[in-house]
């Protein structure tokens, strides 16, 4: 197959494959489209790159050349751009100077000082600069870096990248012309060019859905064990990580404490100054008391006012002592000084014992402790008997 016919096939699979993103755009979620919208627009750019590059003899060969070129380099911007709005990043406004500096410098070493190997060497810089720019966006981001998808179109972009740079080198190192033309068949660097560029467009398609599937199923995994106002662990979460510190302490002897936690009168918070200002109390508690535990412990809330705190490896003076340090963070926050609304909180406190037979029978004793401390007169801490 020549080289103009490798271009007008790989073109039309990268047509094929953006238009497969459109469709899938509209079932993604708000936060993913612009991403997903870039990576669209950029393999729509890259193949119609291919198509001018196949049919450009039509064209004076400046404009071919200009306008093949520019096409290749806003797709490649666009691929950089989707990368940063993917993980929540602007694009710098300034940016768009690096693809308008590469059509320039086309367009000068193509139409005013005919220069082959000029051209392909201004343009493996822009090529590696926004490729570059786009590995940085998939490696620097750790906490996602198990994921397949992304190792994938990391390998995709480095492959893409060590090609970038045996072609500019091997073009220098050739016999041809100022006016050199790539549609040609009489250098081995020519269909090199059409074979490279379908690597982002149709593998790296594909490989950017899946990253996109990967984030919304990790997102849904954040949702079902979240509580989704305070952005606390749930009650679901706080079940597993509760069997877990049984298990670990019958098996190790290793203690731990739970303490339920209650707003004290929380319903006349929302009675008088309505829902909405109840629940930033609620968030502000929950920021009070993630900063008073330690990084081993968990807080989560297991609905309306109702907060419990696991607490690793304590005995029960110091259960006691850590808690009364929840109870001291929450009544010295200042939640709304305007309202004058004082927010405290009583709590109850288990440590476990050898009797006790799953972590739900912790977890009563200290609800069963948290009654007592209401009915004694809140904002305090009471120890199950």
């Amino acid at each position: 197959m020549d080289t103009p016919s490798v271009f007008v096939t790989v073109s039309l699979v990268m047509l094929a494959n953006g238009l497969a993103l459109g469709v899938t755009t509209s079932s993604l979620p708000r936060s993913l489209r612009p991403a997903a919208i870039y990576w669209q627009i950029a393999t729509l750019m890259i193949a119609l790159g291919c198509l001018v590059f196949a049919y450009g003899t039509l064209l004076p060969a400046p404009v071919m050349v200009t306008a093949a070129n520019s096409l290749l380099v806003l797709g490649l911007y666009g691929y950089y751009c989707s990368l940063r709005l993917f993980h929540g990043r602007t694009v710098p406004p300034l940016l768009v100077l690096l693809p308008v500096a590469a059509m320039l410098w086309v367009l000068v070493f193509s139409a005013v000082y005919p220069d082959f190997k000029i051209r392909v060497v201004g343009m493996a810089v822009v090529w590696l600069a926004l490729m570059g720019g786009s590995l940085y966006e998939l490696t620097r981001r750790s906490q996602e870096a198990t994921s397949v998808s992304r190792r994938m179109l990391t390998g995709i972009f480095a492959f893409a990248i060590a090609c970038v740079v045996i072609r500019a080198i091997g073009y220098q190192i050739s016999n041809v012309d100022a006016n050199y033309a790539l549609v040609t068949n009489d250098n081995w660097l020519n269909p090199l060019s059409p074979l490279l560029l379908p690597l982002l467009p149709i593998i790296g398609t594909t490989a950017f859905i899946l990253m996109c599937t990967e984030r919304l199923r990790r997102q849904l995994q954040v949702a079902a064990s979240t509580d989704y106002l305070t952005e606390l662990p749930n009650r679901r979460t706080l079940a597993e990580s509760g069997k877990a510190h049984y298990d670990r302490a019958r098996r190790l002897g290793r203690g731990f404490a739970v303490a339920v936690l209650d707003v004290d009168g929380f319903k006349s918070i929302n009675d008088a100054h309505g829902h909405d200002v109840g629940d930033q109390a609620l968030v502000h508690v929950a920021a009070r008391l993630r900063g008073a535990v330690r990084e081993l412990d968990v807080v989560a809330r297991t609905g309306g006012e109702e907060f419990v705190a696991l607490l690793d490896d304590l005995a029960t003076n110091e259960a006691f002592a850590a808690v009364e340090r929840i109870r001291a963070a929450v009544e010295d926050g200042h939640f709304d000084e305007s309202r004058r609304i004082r927010i405290t909180i009583s709590a109850g406190v288990a440590v476990f014992r050898a009797e006790d037979d799953t972590f739900e029978t912790v977890l009563r004793r200290a609800d069963d402790a948290l009654y007592v401390a209401k009915a004694e007169g809140r904002n305090r801490v009471k120890l199950a008997a």
